[in-house]
């Protein structure tokens, strides 16, 4: 007992120490530059986003957040990058609904769990699609619209900016609920497809409003719908498509921060709060409303609860329509 006792002292004294270095190390983050992956490219909106969160989260946490723009597989491949890095909060993930509640549902091989590999740090914005058709369509509201899709099958389509996308997966979660059977198209992009409904080669887009709000101002395109719960500051008078009768129907682009799993509590509280002054910032609201979205402010276990339940429903929607990438 005389010999273990020191041991057992040496042992607390260490583990003591280690415990308070790592508090101090807490306390000083962070004491270097963040680097911000963003799945997109330079002048998209998603990048936009991230550098204006970026600066306004680099003023309060006194250090600069650098863009690192890597596009491509839905957003798999910024999300590897992420999911890869060291838990010490100096690699985060503008992470959005196609990274993680689309792309785990449409590969059957990703080289990261978009759930057990990331700790949910913020939910920035949400975006609603909206439901445009070509003008020469003899419909006027949604309502026209369902009954005419009902009444004449085959007659018309509807497209997308690609397959297994977001706009894809919102026009099959229509079909469902509308008891439609409107064919799908997709393009590859969403500036193909806006071109393709103008000009009468496909007959409805259902899309982000950013994408279309200049040709629906323009007359170029007709608004029937909204795809969230409420209606869309920039689009007060179109109704929803839970209004027009699709009792539930939501399908919403969305953007949110992400560190990769096993970040310490203390440095992701500190993202957080520095994301919560960020959202309060006058440029950041400005993007975000000339994004066409909602700031939202969502955070810890109830963002992680609301990543689960997306990718849930989209896995759903995946499965019944068998759409796959791979």
């Amino acid at each position: 007992m005389a010999f273990n006792a020191p041991l057992r002292y040496l042992t607390a004294a260490i583990t003591l120490g280690l415990g308070l270095s790592a508090a101090a190390a807490h306390a000083e983050y962070p004491d270097r530059p963040i680097r911000l992956v963003v799945p997109a490219p330079p002048g998209d909106g998603s990048d936009q986003l991230a550098r204006n969160v970026g600066k306004a989260m680099g003023d309060v946490l006194g250090q600069s957040l650098v863009i690192e723009n890597k596009p491509g597989a839905g957003g798999s491949i910024a999300s590897d990058i992420v999911a890869k890095a060291a838990p010490d909060g100096y690699t985060v993930l503008l992470g959005n609904a196609s990274s993680h509640a689309v792309t785990p549902g449409l590969y059957s091989k990703l080289p990261f769990d978009a759930e057990k590999d990331f700790a949910a740090v913020t939910l920035l914005a949400s975006a609603p699609n909206v439901l445009v058709i070509n003008p020469a369509l003899p419909a006027q509201n949604i309502g026209e619209f369902i009954a005419y899709a009902r009444a004449n099958p085959g007659k018309l389509n509807v497209g997308s900016g690609g397959n297994g996308s977001l706009s894809h997966l919102s026009a099959i979660l229509f079909n469902s609920m509308a008891g439609t059977d409107i064919p799908h198209v997709p393009y590859k992009g969403a500036a193909p497809a806006v071109t393709a409904v103008m000009s009468g080669e496909i007959s409805a887009l259902m899309i982000n409003i950013p994408t279309v709000s200049q040709q629906i101002q323009a007359g170029k395109l007709r608004a029937l719908a909204v795809s969230s719960p409420e209606r869309s500051p920039v689009l007060p008078d179109v109704p929803t498509l839970d209004e027009a009768g699709l009792k539930g129907y939501n399908t919403q682009a969305w953007f949110g921060l992400f560190v990769p799993a096993k970040t310490p509590a203390p440095v992701v509280a500190k993202l957080q709060a520095a994301a919560a002054a960020a959202l309060k910032n006058d440029a950041v609201l400005n993007n975000i409303k000339n994004m066409g979205a909602v700031p939202q402010g969502m955070s810890g276990p109830a963002f992680a609860d609301f990543v689960k339940t997306e990718a849930a429903k989209y896995g759903a929607i995946i499965k019944q329509a068998n759409v796959r990438i791979d």
